[in-house]
């Protein structure tokens, strides 16, 4: 649809600052390093208002899809949220769990952001757009197909083996940058151990 490169950054402009103010907490929880409580102030700003910005892109999508009645725009969103004429498949469960979990979020109030419920949030934020835009874009794209028929897809032991293999180079990636980091900042004085 036109507003999905929209949709993409502003869930990029939620997900990843959340993604980072998670890697922020585990820092400072194993190394004391404190950004500051305007940097997380700023970063929940941006995350929520993003966050806000994403939902109402979908709820457009979703609007656009069933008001203009096109079954090639409203086949996918049916399928992946309650099957296509009697078959539901296993993406549907956790296609309600991410609006669960979106919605969640969002009504976490200003004065619980800087509280212990704001790493669940952040999780949950993270979750919620992981599975729009990997199982709501991969099946509800592909299902059903051109010839209106249901080809059931599930990620197979090598794709799945693939996918941890990038998410631990990731890690791996990340955690030497973060040990670099940390390494100057030690030896410029700006933390104590």
């Amino acid at each position: 649809t036109a507003i999905m490169a929209a949709r993409f950054l502003s869930s990029a402009f939620c997900s990843g600052p959340a993604i980072l103010l998670l890697l922020i907490f585990i820092v400072r929880r194993l190394t004391g390093f404190d950004p500051g409580r305007d940097a997380i102030k700023t970063l929940t700003t941006i995350i929520t208002y993003a966050m806000c910005i994403n939902v109402f892109f979908y709820l457009l999508e979703v609007f656009t899809a069933f008001y203009s009645g096109i079954p090639g725009h409203q086949h996918p969103l049916v399928f992946l949220f309650a099957g296509h004429e009697g078959h539901v498949s296993w993406v549907t469960n956790w296609m309600w769990a991410a609006v669960v979990m979106a919605a969640a979020s969002l009504i976490i109030l200003p004065q619980w952001r800087t509280g212990p419920l704001l790493p669940l949030a952040l999780v949950m934020l993270v979750a919620a757009s992981w599975i729009d835009k990997g199982l709501g874009l991969l099946i509800g794209g592909f299902t059903p197909n051109m010839f209106e028929t249901i080809t059931e897809y599930a990620p197979t032991g090598r794709e799945i083996i693939v996918a941890l293999g990038v998410y631990a180079v990731g890690a791996l990636v990340l955690s030497l940058l973060w040990k670099i980091a940390l390494g100057v900042k030690r030896e410029t004085g700006h933390f104590g151990d």
